[in-house]
């Protein structure tokens, strides 16, 4: 199932510029996968003299949007969740780093920065940690901005390709954004991060119970006022990746791929978003320590096996 917030928007993903965008070929698209509704949805949205799609009223809808999934984001806790992994990590890091200095975490695909302004309103992980939202979508950033300069917070938002940084991250982070990456894709997206300078990363994405799609439908009828909102906050609970995808997307050389809370030991009713992390090898242990009992949620490689049996 597509989302048309995937379609309605285009950029270059090495230099971030947008890309023209005709409606009728996103109505096309829809149209040939069976999703009526979302062509009606697109159909209305407002066109140049030439049928490409208004950049400014798209940019306006999304931003609309993405407000309202920052409220669904305050609902399912989700910058708790975030630091409940990340204090250990980062703690993690600092014990086998065996000297003090400066550290560097990015957010992928960060949208209004949600995540980033709730970590540096808190400054739970401390002074030494860097703040850092990148999003290809340039709309988004600007927006994340503005609120992080209204809120009067020590964070950066910057818009491009999260791994072409000319500083490192240390740890990358997303939420919400690994269901839009198809196998292949799912698979280079981890490599990246192997193949970077980067300790670590922590990435939450709906976790693939039978109900999701129902919960998103109920919880999305609920809260988002824009069909579009409604529409692919569906689609992405149908094109969530199971527990197993994930682990092994993520078991690329030199990381250690860990999943907090398996689809097998939490409630599908309780059960909304889940995180994968990866670590480099040596951290694993220091992060299960500084875990302590809840250490006991994480599962790794085996089990890929024992979900078999």
């Amino acid at each position: 199932m597509l989302e048309i917030s995937d379609l309605i928007t285009a950029v270059d993903p090495h230099t971030g510029r947008r890309l023209p965008v005709s409606r009728s070929e996103v109505v096309r698209r829809l149209d040939e996968a069976g999703d009526e509704r979302a062509a009606r949805i697109v159909a209305g949205l407002p066109t140049d003299r030439d049928g490409l799609l208004d950049p400014q009223a798209v940019d306006d809808l999304l931003v609309s949007v993405h407000t309202e999934l920052q409220r669904l984001s305050e609902e399912l806790r989700i910058g708790e969740r975030l630091l409940h992994l990340l204090g250990p990590l980062f703690e993690a890091i600092r014990s086998t780093s065996g000297r003090p200095g400066r550290y560097r975490l990015v957010d992928v695909g960060c949208g209004l920065g949600y995540a980033v302004r709730r970590l540096a309103a808190t400054d739970a992980l401390g002074p030494e940690v860097d703040l850092v939202g990148v999003d290809l979508d340039a709309a988004l950033v600007a927006e994340a901005g503005r609120l992080a300069r209204a809120e009067g917070l020590d964070c950066r938002f910057i818009h491009g390709n999260a791994f072409d940084l000319p500083e490192a991250a240390t740890v990358y982070i997303s939420t919400g954004l690994l269901h839009h990456f198809p196998g292949p894709a799912l698979d280079g997206f981890f490599r990246s991060q192997a193949a970077s300078p980067a300790q670590a990363f922590c990435h939450f994405d709906i976790a693939a119970t039978r109900i999701a799609p129902l919960g998103a439908w109920i919880f999305h009828r609920a809260r988002m006022r824009h069909p579009l909102g409604r529409h692919d906050g569906v689609a992405s609970a149908r094109r969530a990746h199971s527990d197993e995808t994930l682990l092994r997307a993520a078991h690329v050389p030199g990381i250690t791929p860990l999943l907090y809370e398996p689809r097998g030991a939490a409630n599908p009713f309780c059960t909304t978003l889940r995180p994968v992390i990866g670590v480099r090898p040596h951290l694993e242990e220091p992060f299960r320590r500084s875990l302590g009992r809840a250490a006991r949620r994480l599962v790794g490689p085996e089990y890929l096996i024992e979900s078999t049996r």
